[in-house]
Formats: structure tokens, C-alpha cells, sequence
């Protein structure tokens, strides 16, 4: 009888002991979430096209505003707006970017002392995961907020660390390096830019954008690993980096011309060779008054085929004043040329940046 009261007294202590290990467990699972939640934030931008959401996610690096987010479409206009944890709303506007890393770094524009915001130290809180690993994932999927509201947190596990061989549609995209593939399904809509990261809240990676295996054409759950991104996220803060793959200029240096100055607004550059369709034509502009129209493919610039959003902007950003422009469209079953002459641009003036 004492054998089994001392039996009973042992199973009770130890379920005590579970307990009490797993409320521990989960009160700093719930400070971990808590901790990271006012780091996040929501971004507002481009989008709402062609089935384009017009929201993405980010973290922030620094107090002064720096925000970490994935180069992506919602970035393709000429301000942004970020979403604090508490509902702050402010402009935003691209510091730097680097497409080839899916990388951009954004700098919340406020009044000076405004800000002084909770953020992630990256030179003490990048951590690396092996498989199994258990994670937190952090983003806006859905647009679940648009305020002070939570972001989604997810739980899952590292299934792998392996190199990224992806697509989106039929297009392969740039980055080519190391990544977390997590057993969790962190890559939805909205949820760009996002973080996963340890149960403890330290930083393992940035959520990408939605993709297919171009092997299985399976959808893939992947982060970027902070450990690629941090050198550069500093250099840009600190104004020494220079984009490998930098949007803004070509091979003879910085875009004089761009599509907006003639009036065509090209759809968002999503990725890499993404087709030349025209999303709008400015009313009364070249563009317009030459014949051009929403949905046209542009093929040709000047005779040069043109196989992507990046390669028209090239050969645009190439124009002298005084050159003619010829444009030749698909248009339906059917090939539509038109021409017009390139404006005197002032001296001095810088081109509109387009992504």
C-alpha cells in the first residue's frame, strides 16, 4: 500500500512538474510573440492588379525607422505607407534595395524625434537553424491587419536548409542562394517580407514570396536567412552599398529617360522577366496621342526585342533628346507600330524612379 501511495505521489509530482514546464514554455512563447509583434509592421503600396495584393510585410532594424522587407511589386510606386504595431501610420520611402538578395530596406519618413521605435539588434539577435528546429513565422497574410491589429504567427519546423530552385508562373526568380524551408505554410499572400524565427525570438530569416519548385511544382515555404541579408541591410543603412543589380541604372550609367515620361505606366516589375504589358496610358500624353493603350505587349523598342519590364525601362533610360521612339505592341492577334520624338528633358532633372 506504501509502494503504491509513494507510486501515486511520484506520477503526481511529475504531471506538476509537466505542467508547470509547459505554462512556462508557453508564457514565453506569448512574450516571444509579444516582444516580436511590436518590431513588425505592415506596408501599403502598388498593387490590386492582375490578382497583385497591394500589402506586404517588414521588420524593423533600427529606431530611427529602417524597415527590412522583401523587393517586390507593393514597393513599385513612389511612396509607400508603413503600419506600426500601434496603428502610426507614416509615409515610406525605399532607401536602397537589392533585387538579385529579394532584398529592399525602407526609411519611415517622420518628423525628426518623433520616432524612437522598438526594433531588432542585427549585430546580436541573427541567429542559424538546423532541421527541426522549432520556429515562429511572423507576417500580414490575408491583410489580417490594417491597424493596431496583431500579424499572423504561425508555429512550424526547419525541415531544410538548401539552395532556393524556384519559380513564379513561368519565370524563374533571381535569387539563387541558401534557404529555410519550413514546415509551416508561412508563404501567403501578403506575407512578403515577414520573419521567422526562433521560439526565442531570435532572427533566422525573411519570408519570400509565393513560388513553385521548378522540379515538382509544389508550393514552397521558405525564408531567406538573416545571415545573407545582414552585411547588406548595414551597408545600405549607412549609405555604402552598391547594388549588384541595381533597378535604377545601366550599363552607360543612370536612366535619363523612363516610361512615365511619355505617359506609359508599366504593370509592377514582379519578377525577374516580367512581361512589357502597359498598365495605363496618361491622358493627352505622347503615349496617349500616338495610340497606345492599356493591356498592349510592348515587343520592340527601336527594332531591340524586349523580353521583359526591365528591358523596356533600358532601352527607354538609353534615349537622347531629339531621338524618335518607335514602339511596336501586340495588340490582340495583331502588331500595332506607333512613333513619336523624345522631349527635351530638362538639365538636371532626375528621371522618376519606376521599379
Amino acid at each position: 500500500m506504501k509502494s503504491l501511495l509513494r507510486m501515486c505521489a511520484v506520477l503526481s509530482f511529475g504531471a506538476i512538474l509537466m505542467f508547470e514546464t509547459a505554462s512556462v514554455r508557453a508564457d514565453s512563447a506569448r512574450e516571444t510573440v509579444a516582444v516580436v509583434q511590436q518590431r513588425m509592421v505592415k506596408i501599403f503600396g502598388a498593387g490590386g492588379i492582375r490578382g497583385l495584393v497591394a500589402y506586404s510585410s517588414g521588420f524593423v532594424v533600427s529606431k530611427e525607422g529602417h524597415v527590412v522587407t522583401l523587393w517586390n511589386h507593393v514597393l513599385d510606386t513612389g511612396e509607400v505607407t508603413v503600419v506600426l504595431f500601434d496603428g502610426r501610420r507614416f509615409p515610406a520611402r525605399v532607401l536602397g534595395a537589392e533585387p538579385s538578395l529579394e532584398l529592399a530596406v525602407l526609411k519611415i519618413e517622420a518628423p525628426q524625434g518623433e520616432l524612437s521605435l522598438p526594433h531588432f539588434d542585427l549585430k546580436s539577435s541573427v541567429a542559424t537553424a538546423g532541421e527541426g528546429a522549432r520556429v515562429l513565422g511572423f507576417s500580414n497574410m490575408f491583410k489580417v491587419a490594417t491597424g493596431d491589429e496583431p500579424l499572423s504567427v504561425l508555429h512550424g519546423v526547419v525541415a531544410a536548409r538548401t539552395t532556393l530552385k524556384a519559380r513564379r508562373g513561368t519565370f524563374e526568380v533571381p535569387y539563387k542562394g541558401p534557404v529555410y524551408i519550413v514546415d509551416a505554410i508561412t508563404n501567403n499572400a501578403g506575407a512578403e517580407g515577414g520573419l521567422l524565427t526562433t521560439r526565442d525570438g531570435r532572427l533566422l530569416g525573411m519570408i519570400g514570396r509565393e513560388l513553385r519548385n521548378t522540379e515538382t511544382s509544389t508550393w514552397i515555404n521558405y525564408s531567406i536567412p538573416l545571415t545573407e541579408l545582414r552585411g547588406p541591410i548595414e551597408e545600405i543603412i549607412s549609405g555604402k552599398f552598391r547594388s549588384k543589380s541595381n533597378p535604377l541604372d545601366t550599363e552607360s550609367g543612370p536612366r535619363r529617360y523612363v516610361p512615365a515620361d511619355f505617359g506609359i505606366v508599366m504593370i509592377p516589375d514582379v519578377v525577374f522577366r516580367t512581361p512589357a504589358f502597359i498598365d495605363a496610358v496618361v491622358p493627352d500624353s505622347p503615349a496617349a496621342k500616338a495610340g497606345l493603350r492599356t493591356d498592349d505587349l510592348v515587343v520592340f523598342v527601336n527594332d531591340e526585342l524586349m523580353q521583359s519590364i526591365r528591358a523596356i525601362r533600358d532601352a527607354i533610360g538609353r534615349l537622347e533628346t531629339g531621338d524618335t521612339l518607335r514602339i511596336v505592341v501586340r495588340r490582340g492577334d495583331e502588331l500595332v507600330t506607333v512613333e513619336f520624338p523624345v522631349p527635351r528633358k530638362e538639365s538636371g532633372a532626375a528621371a522618376p524612379v519606376q521599379r
